[in-house]
């Protein structure tokens, strides 16, 4: 059989704190690929492991080479091809499979790729006792001889069954007719969106698409898929006007976040999306518990409470979000970044089932986006997370504290520093890559006092 059982010793350091992401060519190639998936394959004695990859130039060969690691390892596969994550962990835990990985490197710049894993039922790796091993294994490349090589099963066929459980979200027959532009970005997004659209038009929804930027292609032609940025905003705005449509929504390049516009084409801050999502979920079952980040609470605690749920939070990320959500049982989870969590849907984030719950939401309700969220984002003006690029991080942040932590009825250490003054707060945190500090400021229905204290704790921020 043709294996590499000693490959000799090579440092992986393309691991993040629960994910793969590497520079093309620096510390990220299809050895690396073939490495990781060996490794995998070994510490978690897979037997089926399913793979996905995104739209990226180099994803498929570096799926090909974690896919030949993996069955050099003796592991199975259930090749999905052109995927995105949340397809790898439908069928991870659908088909009761021992893990699932997904080739993408989402937003990153396009020199950029990655791996996103989970094990069983599609539950994150621990970071802390989960991942060494295989990072270790991959790095000394001292993998164990293996009788069977494993086999390779062609499972592009399987989207119609992700598909109709997509599909199932959403109950059709509330549906009111509705234009919708969608904008994939150019990224993985397109294809899996038609099938969802197309079984949601057999099952007789009224929908009408308008879709943009929709056709695959490696080169993003319209930039990196990344509608977080304001850059990217403009056009699914003007289309949204120009269509008059009842509903824009845009995707990052696996299409694990999803993004909402109004009809009036405003971008929704995620932040916000979470308290409506989550007070939704209530009204079906109410006293259920929502996860939330800390970066931006004060709307969606409101809207939680107000609809009888129990807000809990979370450190931000998703392998933390997923993990809080399955230790309390939660209905929901949220991040003010876009990802949404569904206990229904492994406790996984999910990009499709959010656009598909918002369709029912506004027909149920009969009001548009704009009419459910204007009053909230006015009583809970937020700044958005702004980045500031510092040398020293640790030290801006201390004279921040320095200057404002006396003044703070409570402090919170979660996820950097949150420190609450009555009528406002502040999150403060720091790249875990990069000299960068992420601040977003909130208040309690004074959008001045918000812009002011952003202005002040930046000041500070720069010294």
């Amino acid at each position: 059989m043709n294996e590499r059982n000693q490959l000799g010793h090579r440092e992986i350091t393309c691991f993040k704190a629960y994910d793969v992401r590497g520079e093309l060519g620096k510390n990220l190639d299809a050895d690396v690929a073939y490495r990781i998936g060996r490794a995998f394959a070994q510490v978690r004695q897979a037997k089926t492991v399913v793979v996905g990859r995104d739209s990226r130039e180099t994803s498929p060969e570096l799926a090909a080479a974690l896919i030949e690691g993996l069955t050099d390892g003796g592991a199975n596969v259930l090749d999905l091809g052109l995927a995105g994550t949340e397809e790898v962990y439908f069928h991870t835990g659908h088909d009761d499979t021992d893990g699932g990985i997904e080739v993408t490197a989402s937003h990153n710049p396009i020199n950029y790729n990655g791996m996103k894993i989970v094990g069983r039922g599609s539950a994150p790796l621990d970071p802390a006792t989960e991942l060494p091993p295989i990072i270790e294994l991959s790095s000394s490349g001292d993998f164990a001889p293996v009788e069977t090589k494993g086999e390779v099963t062609d499972y592009s066929g399987a989207r119609e069954k992700y598909s109709k459980a997509m599909a199932d979200f959403v109950d059709v027959s509330v549906l009111k007719p509705m234009k919708i532009v969608v904008n994939a970005g150019n990224g993985t997004a397109g294809p899996t969106f038609d099938a969802i659209a197309a079984e949601l038009l057999k099952r007789g929804a009224p929908l009408d698409f308008v879709r943009m930027h929709h056709d695959v292609d490696s080169s993003f032609p319209n930039g990196i898929p990344n509608p977080l940025l304001p850059e990217n905003q403009p056009p699914t705005v003007a289309k949204v006007k120009e269509v008059n449509a009842d509903l824009g929504v845009a995707w990052d390049g696996d299409f694990d976040r999803c993004f909402f516009f109004d009809e009036n084409g405003r971008f929704i801050p995620g932040e916000y999306i979470v308290g409506l999502l989550g007070a939704a979920f209530l009204e079906k079952s109410p006293g259920e518990k929502v996860v939330h980040d800390p970066r931006v609470i004060m709307n969606t605690r409101a809207m939680i409470e107000e609809a009888g749920g129990e807000a809990v939070v979370s450190k931000t990320g998703h392998a933390f979000i997923k993990r809080k959500m399955r230790d309390v049982s939660a209905i929901y989870g949220g991040e003010m970044s876009a990802h949404h969590y569904f206990r229904d849907f492994y406790y996984c984030d999910s990009g499709m089932i959010p656009w598909l719950l918002m369709i029912e939401l506004l027909s149920r309700k009969g009001q548009t986006l704009a009419e459910l969220l204007s009053e909230r984002i006015r009583l809970y003006p937020s700044s958005g997370e702004t980045n500031y690029h510092i040398e020293d991080p640790d030290a801006a942040i201390a004279r921040v504290i320095d200057a404002l932590g006396d003044q703070a009825e409570s402090r919170d250490d979660l996820d950097g520093v949150s420190l609450s003054f009555g009528n406002w707060r502040f999150n403060l945190r720091k790249s875990n890559t990069e000299p960068v500090v992420r601040l977003n400021v909130e208040s309690d229905g004074d959008a001045e006092l918000t812009k002011t204290k952003q202005n002040e704790i930046a000041a500070l921020l720069k010294g």
